[in-house]
């Protein structure tokens, strides 16, 4: 053995004899040209961990790769998981926990303590104030903004046709009110956990049927879980719905040069005429109220909800104008 190492040291010296000399300058920018290439500062992304947050943090990472040749280098994004309060308490509404900021606010500490560079979330669970020091600069490409209709055996096909004293599970206020304004004696209870989780109990019959966003549906390709889709006249979907969001701490020029250029702008004008109206509402998960915009021929229109939670009132209220406009046009309505 002692032999072995003694030749494997010869050799190593005898080569290092035999190389070409190297001039000390030249062998310091080498060395330092290596450093620079071994080291890369990876872009930390926060997510949840459900399986719609991932899939949503990995559509974030793929459009990075797209318009970043150097996010594709390994370890060039690291995505970091981290579970919110609204993710460990499923017992309890979200009207009993406390509204928005449930599913945000871990991911707010992390940024602040530069744990992660960037947070991904959807823009439907994002308070409508930020804490000092975030900004949101970055509304990606807007899916679908409707909700699935989803019955337990695909024979109903809307919420008209729902039998009397069905059982519809949801979590949602907004859906809830929209549901009962239709027929009183349906019975919404409390359906909490990710999409799967919820499917699973709707095939195990605890409920009669269920609503999800399809946009959400559609990122994991679980669309066709669908019975059908309804349209605004029939659910007036949340405000924001559909969207995807990158917050980042203010001022850092890194994180802001990577995710401005993920940014749709017309997705983003949308959300903020929506967010304006959620806002102006100071509504929270304990309010039924809906919004959505969209523009049509160069024109932003909004249209909004507010209700009680047993559906016996509600109030829709139209606005539009032009794009630039987008946060008057949800004010406009909130303020009526």
């Amino acid at each position: 053995m002692k032999f072995t190492a003694f030749s494997t040291l010869c050799l190593v010296a005898s080569a290092s004899a035999f190389a070409p000399a190297v001039n000390p300058s030249q062998k310091s920018t080498t060395a330092l040209s290596m450093a620079e290439e071994a080291e890369i500062v990876p872009l930390r992304i926060g997510t949840r961990g459900s399986p719609l947050a991932m899939a949503q943090a990995f559509e974030t990472r793929k459009k990075l790769q797209a318009n970043f040749p150097e996010m594709n280098e390994d370890g060039a994004i690291e995505i970091c998981v981290m579970k919110t309060q609204g993710d460990m308490i499923l017992d309890k509404s979200l009207m009993e926990l406390g509204g928005k900021g449930l599913f945000t606010k871990e991911l707010d500490v992390a940024l602040l303590a530069n744990e992660v560079d960037i947070c991904v979330h959807s823009m439907k669970d994002v308070p409508t104030w930020l804490p000092d020091g975030t900004v949101l600069p970055c509304n990606m490409e807007r899916e679908d903004t409707n909700d699935a209709f989803i019955y337990k055996d695909g024979t109903v096909k809307t919420i008209d046709e729902l039998p009397d004293h069905s059982v519809i599970g949801t979590a949602s206020l907004r859906r809830q009110s929209q549901l009962m304004a239709k027929n009183p004696t349906l019975k919404c209870v409390n359906f909490r956990g990710n999409v799967q989780t919820r499917l699973r109990k709707l095939e195990d019959g605890v409920v009669d049927a269920t609503l999800l966003a399809i946009a959400g549906l559609k990122r994991m390709g679980m669309d066709g879980c669908a019975t059908s889709v309804l349209e605004w006249d029939e659910m007036l979907p949340a405000v924001a719905q559909g969207a995807i969001g990158i917050q980042c701490r203010t001022g850092d020029e890194r994180a802001l040069k990577y995710i401005d250029a993920l940014n749709h702008p017309p997705t983003k004008s949308c959300v903020d005429c929506e967010r304006a109206f959620l806002e102006a509402l100071d509504g929270n998960c304990k309010t039924p109220i809906a919004g959505q915009a969209r523009i049509v021929d160069g024109k932003m229109l909004f249209r909004g909800l507010i209700a009680m939670p047993d559906g016996t009132s509600k109030f829709t209220i139209e606005s539009e104008g032009e794009i630039a406009d987008a946060a008057a046009i949800g004010l406009l309505p909130a303020k009526s």
